[in-house]
């Protein structure tokens, strides 16, 4: 896990992509330029949960260390103590990886 000096409100998760195999299933080397960025991340901080209509807090179902996979457009990339990572709403995952 990261030592990162931030903490996302409401339903926001910061995730760390996972990177990506550098060769097919077949042997054949691909270069950075033709890479996809990976839709699977790791969880490495949590917010509070978001207020429900009566104010009532609403926790979170990831918490941090979970391996997730989100869209392909989803979250926010941002630089934190120089890692690259992503904030996104827990609505934007779609699934944990068990």
């Amino acid at each position: 896990m990261a030592n990162i000096q931030f903490r996302p409100l409401h339903d926001r998760v910061v995730v760390r992509r996972v990177e990506s195999e550098n060769k097919t299933a077949g042997g054949i080397i691909i270069p950075d330029t033709a890479k996809e960025k990976p839709q699977e991340g790791e969880i490495i901080a949590v917010g509070n949960g978001a207020l429900d209509d009566s104010g009532k807090r609403v926790p979170l179902e990831v918490k941090a260390g979970d391996r997730v996979l989100f869209g392909k457009w989803s979250g926010t990339e941002v630089k934190i103590n120089g890692e690259d990572l992503l904030i996104m709403k827990e609505s934007d995952i779609m699934g944990i990886l068990g």
